[in-house]
């Protein structure tokens, strides 16, 4: 799993995927799930680091989810009309 930082913001999202690439890369299984439940200071760039994890599990064939995401991200992805990329982990 990977976990997001508890701030995601412009200035933070390039280092944010630099340490998050490689992590999704080495990943075994057939899902990558992204917790997100730490966010607790973001903008929209938060939602382009999700994207581009999302972009790159698909690229390895394996799916993509997100655990935790805070509701005002989720309402900020339903604004934007992408939410549906963005689906919800089921806890297990």
């Amino acid at each position: 799993m990977l976990v997001l930082p508890e701030e995601l913001t412009q200035s933070q999202a390039t280092a944010c995927l630099r340490l998050l690439v490689p992590d999704l890369r080495s990943q075994s299984g057939p899902e990558v799930v992204v917790d997100a439940s730490a966010l607790s200071r973001f903008d929209s760039a938060a939602l382009a680091v999700l994207l581009e994890c999302r972009r790159e599990s698909l690229a390895l064939g394996k799916r993509f989810s997100i655990r935790g995401l805070p509701t005002r991200l989720g309402d900020l992805a339903t604004l934007y009309g992408i939410a549906e990329l963005l689906p919800s982990a089921l806890v297990k």
